[in-house]
C-alpha cells in the first residue's frame, strides 16, 4: 500500500476521494496550475491571495498554512498553485514517508529561499519527527544532535525561509504545537453540483472529449460533491462512450447508463452505501444499532464504515447518530422504495408510546 494513504480508505472504490495510483500522473495534466484555473472556491482563492500578495509586498516567504477537509477536494492543487503563484519551486512529500528525523533534515536542509515543502497527510507525521518542524516553522532553524554520548554537542543549523503547506483529512489528529504554527488554516468543503458541472466541462475539454451540461450536471449530480471523484466518473463513462456510444457526445443518458451500470444511483450511492441503509432497515428494524453491528452485517471493517460510508450517508440525512446507535431516516426508507416499511415502523412506534403511558 502506498504510504500516503490512510489504510483505512477503500483505494479501489470508484466514489473513494483517495487518488489511486495510476491517477496521481492523469491529476497531473487535470490539476489548476493558478488561480485563475481554479473553479468555484471564489472565498479560498481571494484569502490565499491576498497573503500571497502582501508576503511579495513584504519581499518576504508566504507563511505556513495548512489545508483540511475530506480528500479528494483539491488540497494538494492549492499548494501548488501556492507555489506558482508565487514563482517558487515545490517539494512534495508526505506524512508515513518520513520515517527518520534525518529525511526531515535533508528536506529541510535543501530548501531554497521561499520554496514551497508540501507534505500531505501531516497528521501522520511521527511525534520525534514532528518536533524538528517546531524551530524550522518558527525561526528557520534546525536543531539535531551531533555524536553520542559525553561527547555529544547540540548543533543548530540556519535554513533558507520557506513556506510549509499541510494537507490533513483529519485535523483533529494534529498535536496542538504543530497546528498552533500554521499562520492560516483553511478548510475545503465539498463542490456545489454547478462547481463540479463546470469542473468536469473543463476536464473534458483537457482530455479531448465531447460532453454536453446534461451530461456534466448528470455526473456531476452522482459524484458526492468531490472533484477527484467526478473526475474518475468522467473517464469511466468515457468509456462506455467509447463502447456503447454512437454520436461521440456524452450527454445525460449516456452518462446515466454508465453510472448506472458502474452501480452508482442518482444521488451518488454505491452498492455498499444501500447495503448498509438495508441492513439497517430489514435486519434491525431500522435501528437503532451499533456500528460494529453494520459492519459484521455487511461484512465490512469498522474503520471503513465509520470513516468512509457513514459520513456521506449522514450528510444526506440518510442516517442519524443517537446515543443508542444509528438510525434509518425516512429519506433512507424512500429512497429505497420502502416506503410502506417506514409507515408500518411508525405505527409500532406509536403504539409502544401509548402502551408506556398505560
Amino acid at each position: 500500500m502506498n504510504a500516503k494513504k490512510d489504510e483505512s480508505v477503500d483505494e479501489n472504490r470508484l466514489l473513494s476521494g483517495t487518488p489511486q495510483d495510476e491517477e496521481e500522473k492523469e491529476e497531473v495534466t487535470l490539476r489548476p496550475q493558478v488561480f485563475g484555473d481554479i473553479i468555484g472556491r471564489k472565498d479560498e482563492c481571494e484569502a490565499i491571495r491576498i497573503l500571497i500578495d502582501a508576503a511579495k509586498q513584504r519581499k518576504e516567504a508566504v507563511d505556513h498554512i495548512l489545508f483540511h477537509g475530506p480528500p479528494g477536494l483539491g488540497k494538494t492543487t492549492f499548494a501548488h498553485v501556492v507555489a506558482n503563484e508565487m514563482s517558487s519551486q515545490i517539494r512534495v512529500t508526505s506524512g508515513p514517508a518520513i520515517e527518520r528525523q534525518g529525511d526531515l533534515a535533508a528536506i529541510l536542509t535543501n530548501l531554497q529561499p521561499n520554496d514551497v515543502l508540501f507534505i500531505d497527510e501531516i497528521h501522520r507525521l511521527k511525534r520525534g519527527i514532528e518536533e524538528i518542524l517546531y524551530p524550522a516553522m518558527e525561526d528557520f532553524m534546525l536543531d539535531f544532535i551531533v555524536g553520542k554520548g559525553p561527547s555529544a554537542r547540540s548543533v543548530r543549523l540556519k535554513l533558507a525561509h520557506f513556506t510549509l503547506i499541510g494537507a490533513t483529512t483529519k485535523i483533529g489528529s494534529i498535536s496542538s504545537p504543530l497546528r498552533d504554527r500554521f499562520g492560516f488554516v483553511q478548510r475545503l468543503d465539498y463542490f456545489d453540483d454547478s462547481d463540479i458541472s463546470d469542473l468536469i466541462i473543463r476536464a473534458a475539454g483537457i482530455l479531448s472529449l465531447s460532453i454536453d451540461k446534461s451530461g456534466a450536471a448528470e455526473i456531476a449530480r452522482r459524484s458526492r460533491g468531490t472533484a477527484r471523484v467526478a473526475q474518475r466518473m468522467l473517464k469511466r463513462v468515457r468509456d462506455y462512450s467509447q463502447v456503447v456510444g454512437s454520436n461521440g457526445t456524452i450527454d445525460k443518458n449516456m452518462a446515466s447508463n454508465a453510472l448506472d451500470k458502474l452501480g452508482v444511483d442518482e444521488i451518488g450511492l454505491d452498492d455498499l452505501d444501500r447495503k448498509i441503509l438495508r441492513a439497517i432497515i430489514e435486519k434491525y428494524s431500522g435501528g437503532p444499532v451499533g456500528l460494529s453491528t453494520i459492519a459484521a452485517a455487511v461484512s465490512e471493517e469498522l474503520e471503513t464504515i465509520a470513516d468512509v460510508y457513514e459520513p456521506f450517508l449522514m450528510q444526506k440525512g440518510l442516517i442519524k447518530r443517537t446515543s443508542r446507535g444509528r438510525v434509518a431516516t425516512e429519506l433512507a426508507y424512500t429512497h429505497l422504495g420502502l416506503e410502506e416499511e417506514w409507515k408500518g415502523s411508525e405505527e409500532q412506534d406509536k403504539s409502544k408510546g401509548q402502551q408506556s403511558l398505560i
